[in-house]
């Protein structure tokens, strides 16, 4: 079998801004961004009701402008954010798993962001929510871009202090961060269960009062809104505590959904609605549920539904790596279309930067690809046919359209690894739970997916990951 593939990346340091949308007026941006959160969750993927509660705010976000069907994620929190946030494969900057152990992680400073890029274009930045990419002075939001950020690293370390043995291991107590660019960032509150279930109430506050400070300024804003519903562990607002009568979960996602409502009503009481990119999607698939059958932790882990996919978080499956996704520009992107086409996250870096007029870096291995005429309806496809299957720093397999190639294959994060001597072949369209390999007679699909994984390999010969807990400053080898 021959598999060419030609990789053309420029080793100068910037590129122009990308795509025709560069000359509109720069839209505002709102990057709802959750955490968790299974496919077959809001109603516009057909969850809503039968999960407990309709959805109308989130649906009317997919009716108001796309919806994508087939939108990709990486398959752990850390991983997936730092592809979101750099337009990279996790792996590249050295954030492929989530971090244990503590020390040094994150996303070193040679690194450029979704925010670095768009200040550059000219907007005012805020980050609220989860950040997961770094958290100690140097690697929070403020240094990645934001003008300033209140959040977490993340959420599960809220039932620390209820657990045995924690008062004897001298931790230090989870906590809430805040800053502004330029000066160290400081403590805001302490981050303990009571405050886990307030959280993303005082986050959508945050993002609704910059909202409306920045809508009196000439200059476009960007919110990333990093709800940490609905990661574990799973308690909702005291407002909607009980509201629905059907449960925690449909209790919750009845609140995220009045949270995008809040959202959208602000951005159409300061009168920017329609110059406003909103999005809608999370960082990876439901959690797994063993914890849940476990009297050791405080409160029980629900089980997210993703759908027609197999999987959870922390696999290979589908049900880890296509979350929900809409976007809405109103008069830009058209109202009510929907597509199965491949897209992945990192693709909102180089698409985002089209809309704005940024740039992206051409001095690095960028994975990201510019989608705007997609999205925009000027093309029917996606510029994207398929994803690097990652778990951790290895390669399981390769997506290409509808079709996708394993040689290993995790079914649960508590499953062992298999590993394939011939690889397995899964028709997605036919086999949604990923358990028939159509290998013969469907080599074709072989033949046709592997060119981009050898060609993704190819591509660190010239330039190699960045090693995890690499400290500032960062220098590549070939600019030593």
């Amino acid at each position: 079998m021959k598999f060419i593939a030609a990789l053309t990346l420029a080793a100068a340091g910037v590129v122009g801004a990308v795509g025709a949308a560069a000359a509109q007026e720069k839209p505002n941006i709102v990057f709802i961004f959750l955490d968790n959160f299974g496919w077959g969750e809001p109603g516009f993927n057909g969850g809503g009701i039968i999960r407990g509660t309709p959805t109308p705010e989130m649906d009317a976000l997919a009716e108001e402008g796309l919806r994508l069907t087939n939108f990709n994620v990486e398959s752990q929190c850390t991983p997936s954010r730092a592809a979101t946030m750099t337009g990279r494969y996790g792996v590249r900057s050295g954030n492929h798993t989530v971090p244990l152990g503590g020390g040094v992680y994150g996303l070193t400073q040679w690194e450029i962001t979704m925010a670095e890029m768009l200040k550059d274009a000219g907007y005012n930045t805020a980050m609220y929510g989860k950040w997961h990419l770094g958290w100690s002075e140097g690697r929070y939001p403020t240094n990645q871009g934001f003008d300033e950020f209140y959040g977490v690293e993340t959420t599960d370390v809220t039932v620390w202090s209820t657990l045995a043995g924690f008062a004897e291991a001298d931790l230090e107590e989870p906590v809430v961060m805040q800053g502004v660019a330029g000066e160290p960032a400081t403590v805001a509150r302490d981050y303990d269960l009571e405050y886990r279930a307030l959280i993303d109430g005082d986050l959508t506050e945050k993002a609704i009062s910059y909202i409306n400070a920045k809508s009196q300024e000439d200059d476009p804003f960007f919110v990333y809104l990093a709800y940490t519903q609905t990661h574990y562990p799973n308690l909702a607002h005291p407002e909607f505590d009980g509201a629905t009568g059907k449960g925690v979960w449909a209790d919750i996602l009845l609140q995220v959904d009045t949270y995008v409502g809040r959202i959208n009503q602000a951005l159409a009481d300061a009168g920017v609605e329609d110059n406003t990119v909103v999005i809608f999607t999370a960082d990876n698939g439901p959690e797994a549920t063993s914890i849940g059958s476990s009297n050791v932790s405080p409160v029980p882990m629900v089980q997210g539904n993703a759908g027609p996919w197999r999987g959870t978080l922390f696999t290979s499956l589908e049900g880890s790596m296509r979350v929900p996704f809409a976007i809405k520009w109103p008069g830009k992107i058209p109202a009510g279309s929907e597509s199965n086409e491949v897209v992945h996250s990192m693709d909102l870096f180089p698409t985002l930067a089209a809309f704005a007029g940024g740039e992206v870096p051409t001095d690095r291995a960028f994975d990201g690809i510019d989608q705007s005429d997609f999205f925009l309806g000027a093309q029917s496809n996606s510029n994207r046919e398929g994803v690097i299957v990652y778990m951790g720093d290895q390669i399981f397999g390769v997506k290409w359209q509808d079709w996708k190639v394993m040689f290993k294959e995790n079914a649960s994060i508590f499953d062992e690894t298999q590993t394939f001597d011939t690889p397995r072949v899964y028709n997605l369209l036919n086999d949604p739970n990923e358990r028939e390999s159509v290998l013969f007679p469907h080599t074709w699909a072989a033949e046709k997916a592997l060119p981009q994984l050898l060609e993704h390999a190819a591509s660190f010969k010239k330039y190699p990951p960045i090693p995890p807990g690499t400290p500032d400053p960062y220098v590549p080898p070939a600019m030593e």
